[in-house]
């Protein structure tokens, strides 16, 4: 009896061990300083289910707080997204700094919350909360370059590329003064990098990063960073998206690239009056040596940098009717779609992201609202749209396409002029068809009238 009790006593023990060790190998990495807060994100989207929703902080509340973004999750949400891609939460640089509060892009500490924005906890706390509510959370990285006042600067002065005089210098071929540019030839910097993206991962507990610039740092970097960022949440994927159009970033373990090829080419449409047929070819030359079928393009029609520097989807695409026909495209055809804070209420007013510009809420459209809702759901319910195959039949005035997926077939068409419309039909495209938002027969023949920016989304 003795000898048998003492077998149990020995099991319970081990079991404890296993159990506590299983535990401490989950929240700690034998190659990390970081212990890993919160736990892995269940309801994870795969990369091909993502809905990007792009929040500067500074002008996404009253307050302009992380805080701000948190009491509004819910209405994120109930839009249909779920992903939350935050604008650069670290403290910015004041040295050489541009505008009012200076660029989130200048960053002065890549291990810090900036100040304005509230603290760690505040974003434990928006990334909990999101969690709860199935959405990840991104942080927008900015590899390239760093303020002049980071401490990098004075403490590693090689970690930047310098000029023949060896004085450290801006990005090349820009005017970014108030930046200053990493050498990616070097090693530690690399590491620090590296060890600054692990950071968040682990003590915010993020679902992965949107990455500044991409294009201009260096391919073997992302996929050392990448790999490594990777194994930190053994029980999720985190995403990663380059704001770039090389196609190597796939290759770099990158989830997307950004479709600044189609955004424009959406512009051209409206101010030089191209065909809609050159969105075809604009997706041809996205995907171009992309032999992956899975690979997406974020698309948008909106972000912060258009949204300052050239305007706001209803200044750029013909008002409300010709902005909500081009987010259809943007977001139907072979893509994953990346809404800027605003823009589905036709907010009207350019969000200055170098100082505070609050918007006004209480000015949304809910009709445009309604609208955004509908495309965003009808998305979230088609494996077609999410990763079908695409074939183009646009004209002059529509963009017309086809995604099918196995047995699942939908034909969008969508009028990007205001004058009405005939579409001819292909013969292989008549018969019996639904409308994809409310369920009614629809029997196409030889042609179909659009009305101005008229959009219409058919499944079989």
């Amino acid at each position: 009896m003795k000898f048998n009790i003492k077998i149990v006593y020995i099991f319970l023990l081990a079991v404890a061990f296993i159990s506590c060790s299983s535990s401490d190998d989950d929240a700690k990495n034998p190659d990390s300083p970081y212990t890993q807060y919160g736990a892995p994100f269940e309801k994870m989207p795969k990369k091909q289910d993502a809905i990007i929703y792009q929040v500067n902080i500074r002008a996404f509340s009253q307050a302009g707080t992380l805080k701000g973004v948190q009491d509004r999750l819910t209405q994120i949400q109930e839009l249909g997204a779920n992903v939350v891609y935050l604008m650069p939460v670290y403290p910015v640089g004041k040295v050489k700094a541009s505008g009012e509060l200076g660029s989130p892009y200048a960053v002065k500490d890549y291990k810090a919350v900036n100040p304005d924005f509230g603290t760690l906890q505040d974003l434990q706390t928006l990334v909990e909360e999101a969690h709860k509510k199935n959405m990840a959370v991104v942080l927008d990285w900015v590899a390239n370059h760093t303020a002049w006042d980071n401490n990098w600067i004075t403490e590693h002065p090689n970690w930047y590329q310098k000029d023949a005089n060896g004085n450290i210098i801006i990005p090349p071929g820009t005017n970014y003064n108030d930046v200053a540019q990493l050498n990616f030839d070097n090693a530690e910097m690399k590491a620090a990098m590296i060890d600054a993206m692990s950071y968040w991962v682990y003590n915010a507990n993020i679902d992965g990063f949107r990455c500044d610039y991409a294009d201009f740092v260096p391919q073997t970097f992302w996929t050392e960073a990448i790999t490594k960022l990777r194994k930190i949440k053994k029980n999720q994927n985190i995403l990663m998206l380059a704001e770039g159009s090389k196609v190597n970033h796939f290759a770099a373990g990158f989830d997307y690239t950004f479709g600044f090829n189609f955004f424009s080419t959406l512009e051209q449409l409206f101010k030089d009056n191209k065909p809609a047929t050159t969105i075809q070819d604009s997706n041809t030359t996205e995907y171009a040596n992309n032999y992956n079928p899975e690979n997406r393009v974020v698309r948008y029609t909106n972000n912060h940098d258009v949204n300052l520097s050239e305007g706001t989807p209803l200044e750029l695409f013909g008002g409300k009717k010709g902005s909500i026909a081009t987010f259809v495209v943007a977001a139907y055809l072979k893509s994953v779609p990346m809404i800027y804070n605003g823009q589905e209420i036709g907010y009207a007013q350019r969000l200055n992201y170098f100082s505070r510009t609050p918007i006004d809420w209480t000015t949304a459209d809910n009709d445009m609202l309604a609208e955004y809702k509908k495309i965003i759901a009808f998305r979230n319910t088609s494996n077609a749209i999410k990763t079908g195959t695409f074939t183009g039949y646009s004209s002059d005035a529509v963009s017309a396409f086809t995604m099918i997926k196995d047995s699942e077939k939908v034909f969008v068409l969508s009028n990007l002029t205001g004058s009405t419309v005939k579409q001819l039909v292909p013969s292989t495209l008549k018969g019996n068809w639904k409308d994809a938002f409310t369920g009614a027969a629809v029997t196409l023949g030889t042609d179909i009238t659009l009305q101005p920016f008229q959009y219409v989304v058919l499944k079989n």
